[in-house]
């Protein structure tokens, strides 16, 4: 169940839309080689082609938002200059058991430098305002699919996941 839904007993159903979109989000990073459609939208193929579809740029990573049942963003810590920061970007890394996953932790950067979100120990939705790019972080976080409600493609691109 997602959502606050209950599962009825008659009627149990496992499939979650959050679920299928993240797998999907996997598929397009994985072939990482237009549609009329909303151009952020999180199932728009190939990678590298979601903020400008006629303009594909070379792209690793389909950065995502995940919203839980009141609407404010999913959050998880990562490390940086020896401080946990918060973000609320993530990249899929794996999926397993139907609908858990371990999400690569993006750090939000404005000027090369990581974007505080919080103020007051509360997620600051207007500090999201001043992120203009994104960087990897090595923190990752599992999560269960199903417990987030919507899902929001915010960025393609290359973070270089998988150089050395």
């Amino acid at each position: 169940m997602g959502c606050g839904k209950k599962d009825d007993e008659k009627n149990v159903r496992h499939d979650n839309c959050v679920c299928e979109v993240v797998r999907a989000i996997k598929d397009i990073q994985d072939a990482a080689d237009a549609t009329c459609e909303c151009p952020s939208n999180c199932f728009q193929e190939p990678l590298g082609s979601l903020i400008k579809p006629g303009k594909r740029q070379r792209a690793d990573t389909r950065v995502f938002v995940l919203k839980t049942a009141d609407g404010s963003p999913f959050h998880a810590f990562f490390r940086h200059d020896e401080c946990a920061c918060v973000s609320i970007f993530f990249r899929v890394e794996e999926i397993f058991d139907n609908c858990c996953a371990t999400l690569r932790v993006i750090k939000p950067v404005h000027n090369g430098e990581a974007v505080d979100l919080t103020h007051d120990c509360c997620i600051d939705l207007s500090k999201i305002c001043q992120v203009e790019g994104f960087r990897a972080t090595n923190d990752c976080v599992t999560v269960d699919l199903s417990c987030f409600c919507a899902i929001q493609c915010i960025a393609d691109v290359d973070l270089n996941i998988c150089e050395d």
